[in-house]
């Protein structure tokens, strides 16, 4: 079958090029720009082009697989559907993929990619070898986010943005966190309920829910979805290789999975207090010339923007903690404008260099940004400052961070490539 990927260089949409690659499909696709993972696709043999006006898109294609970043108007969906060939969005590629095996599904609002690396290398070391699909580069994987495996599992990064999560049909559930995002397609936080609810509700009558019950958000759509549960809290905080209470908590979920899956406890326990982290979870990446550690994190969530920051704050309680946070959405920014606003505490300074307008077609405003700053010094009690740009941030950074501090580069958007300038 030949398949042709938009967006193929995403996060997700990479993975699963590559495991119909590695089936045996012919795939090719497109992105908007280059990055390391188009380069990894082009080193197996995928053939992509950076050009999206539709001309690239060939007749011959059996099957048009689409990111959710791309939109129905998008030239490359218009010419696929005047050539009349099948279109499925990646979750509903994946759900394909997962056919046949027992689906292990990783959800939540915070923490999924962490804990499906921790559940991956768990299982890896366990002498299990499932099919893995990961929203982060492992170490384990050869750098990379994925894994065809011979075994019958699938451990796959459950996402619930568009209620993208529906489309699985998982024997276990893993809940990180229930407490809310993605507003500019949820309704409400009630919405957003009812969205992990009916996915709980999709296990068979033997499926399991695993989840820290005592967050009252999981434990409320626990008890209502009917489903067995058992309780992560009931296993130890592991100490891991990196820092954080949140890390922990991820770690029990991989324990309770642990129980599931009959696995040996020791085995398990030992390869958890291995895990040294993941590509852009709390990342670090080396030092600027003047001798402060550089840490990339791909946090964009009032409750992840915490955690990370008190986790190095634990880490390095006498540093001075520079937070260069790009926010992502204008819309997600301006929904949870009070949560970010009292965020970021345990930092010494807080720059902002821009807001990644990830979904331009959808954003109705446009964030304030002398009003965040000022929020932020208000409800944080932080110093923040505006610099347009990553030129100008990096000025600054350099400026500001002298041998010793820590420069926290975090966001979902393009922040990362900051970063990378950083200890170049």
């Amino acid at each position: 079958m030949k398949i042709y990927c938009s967006g193929i260089g995403g996060i997700g949409l990479s993975a699963y090029a590559s495991l119909a690659r590695a089936a045996g499909h012919t795939v090719l696709g497109s992105d908007r720009a280059a990055s390391a993972l188009v380069e990894d696709l082009r080193s197996q043999g995928i053939d992509i082009t950076l050009n999206q006006d539709g001309s690239q898109v060939p007749e011959d294609a059996d099957l048009f697989v689409y990111s959710e970043a791309i939109p129905e108007e998008a030239p490359e969906r218009k010419a696929a559907k005047a050539q009349g060939i099948t279109q499925k969005s990646y979750p509903e590629a994946v759900a394909e993929l997962t056919k046949g095996h027992r689906l292990i599904a990783v959800s939540g609002t915070h923490g999924k990619s962490s804990t499906t690396a921790m559940v991956a290398r768990m299982m890896l070391d366990s002498g299990m070898d499932p099919t893995i699909v990961v929203g982060t580069k492992m170490n384990e994987l050869n750098n990379r986010n994925w894994h065809r495996g011979a075994g019958k599992d699938f451990v796959l990064e459950a996402c619930e943005y568009r209620r993208s999560f529906l489309n699985y049909k998982p024997q276990i559930i893993l809940l990180t966190t229930c407490d809310g995002d993605h507003f500019d397609y949820f309704q409400s936080q009630e919405d957003y309920r009812k969205a992990f609810l009916e996915f709980i509700r999709s296990l068979p009558s033997d499926g399991v829910l695993i989840t820290h019950m005592s967050d009252p958000d999981c434990a409320a759509v626990a008890k209502e979805s009917g489903k067995k549960v058992m309780d992560a809290d009931e296993n130890p905080l592991p100490e891991l290789g990196i820092p954080g209470a949140h890390m922990q908590q991820n770690a029990q979920l991989a324990l309770a999975l642990a129980e599931q899956l009959v696995l040996d406890p020791e085995t398990a326990m030992k390869s958890l207090q291995g895990f040294r982290g993941t590509w852009r979870r709390m990342e670090q990446c080396g030092q600027t010339k003047e001798g402060a550690i550089v840490y990339d994190d791909y946090g964009h969530h009032p409750r992840e923007v915490r955690a990370t920051i008190e986790g190095l704050r634990t880490k390095f309680p006498d540093r001075k903690i520079i937070c260069v946070f790009q926010p992502h959405t204008h819309d997600r920014t301006i929904k949870l404008w009070d949560d970010f606003a009292r965020s970021f505490t345990a930092a010494n300074l807080v720059i902002i260099p821009n807001v990644y307008d990830a979904r331009g077609h959808l954003e109705k405003k446009l964030v304030d940004l002398p009003a965040f700053l000022k929020a932020i010094e208000q409800w944080s009690g932080v110093p923040a400052v505006n610099r347009l740009g990553f030129d100008e941030t990096e000025k600054a950074v350099h400026a500001f961070a002298q041998e010793g501090d820590i420069v926290l580069c975090m966001g979902a958007g393009d922040i990362t490539n900051l970063a990378t300038k950083l200890v170049s």
